[in-house]
């Protein structure tokens, strides 16, 4: 049985294993049943499915950001600010939270509103079209003391880029002090 994985926007990817002009193998999902399908995943290598719903076999990353940082990021978005959707990406020392493209409240009382009967398809639906972009992040600078940089997403088209914003800090009280702004105009007055 080759390995499949179904993503977040429930489409399902096959892992296929092909080589590279130098001969070297290479491994990529794809939608195709078909082709040089693998029914194990190779040593060393771990399925990442990316805040659009992309999915990829990487070789396994060294875990630098700890499961109780990723859970204070993610209690701090329901507490302090007005998110209804949101994704967290974890790489390396960095934990970046993306926010929708879309008004999904907006989205969400079109679909309330409509007079369909599978109020649940139709949300489903809206899941699965939504797509993120990275709006802040955390950034490990120190891993005895624990001690993390903020960065948001600067749009201004000189820039493009990420800057910093506030001081160095414990996560918790980055998170408190820069979530709350997420979704809001007062976001991109952070600098």
């Amino acid at each position: 049985m080759s390995i499949q994985y179904i993503n977040r926007k429930e489409k399902i990817y096959y892992l296929h294993q092909g080589t590279t002009k130098t001969g070297k193998s290479k491994y990529f999902f794809s939608m195709k049943s078909e082709g040089n399908l693998l029914e194990t995943i190779p040593d060393g290598y771990e399925i990442y499915e990316n805040p659009n719903a992309q999915v990829f076999l990487r070789k396994v990353q060294p875990k630098i950001i700890t499961d109780e940082e990723k859970v204070i990021v993610e209690a701090g978005i329901k507490k302090f600010s007005n998110l209804q959707d949101y994704q967290i990406d974890i790489k390396k020392e960095i934990i970046t939270v993306y926010t929708p493209d879309q008004d999904v409240n907006l989205l969400s009382g079109f679909i309330n509103f409509s007079s369909s009967d599978n109020l649940s398809e139709r949300k489903t639906i809206l899941k699965r079209s939504i797509s993120y972009s990275p709006m802040l992040r955390f950034v490990l600078i120190s891993e005895q003391q624990r001690i993390f940089m903020t960065q948001r997403y600067c749009f201004l088209g000189r820039i493009d880029d990420w800057i910093y914003i506030g001081e160095q800090g414990k996560l918790e009280h980055l998170v408190k002090s820069y979530v709350k702004h997420l979704g809001q105009e007062s976001f991109f007055e952070l600098h």
